[in-house]
C-alpha cells in the first residue's frame, strides 16, 4: 500500500510508483468521483481516446440535455 499526505494547501503529491505504473504524466486532467467515504482518481480521456468507443450504437432514441421537458 502506498499512502500521500494532504498538504496545509490541500494538494496531495500521486506517489512516482502510481504515476509510472499509470502511465500519468504532468499536466494531465483527472476527475474526482465521491464513493464513500473516499474518491475515485480518474484520468481525463482524450478525444482520440474515445473514438470508436460506441461504433454501433443505435442513435435513433438518442435524447440530449436540450430535449428535456
Amino acid at each position: 500500500m502506498v499512502t500521500a499526505t494532504l498538504s496545509a494547501k490541500f494538494q496531495i503529491s500521486i506517489p512516482k510508483e502510481v504515476r509510472e505504473q499509470q502511465h500519468w504524466s504532468a499536466g494531465q486532467e483527472f476527475v474526482f468521483i465521491p464513493k464513500g467515504k473516499g474518491v475515485l482518481l480518474i484520468p481525463v480521456p482524450e478525444l482520440a481516446d474515445l473514438r470508436g468507443i460506441a461504433k454501433g450504437a443505435d442513435p435513433s432514441n438518442y435524447r440530449d440535455r436540450k430535449d428535456r421537458l
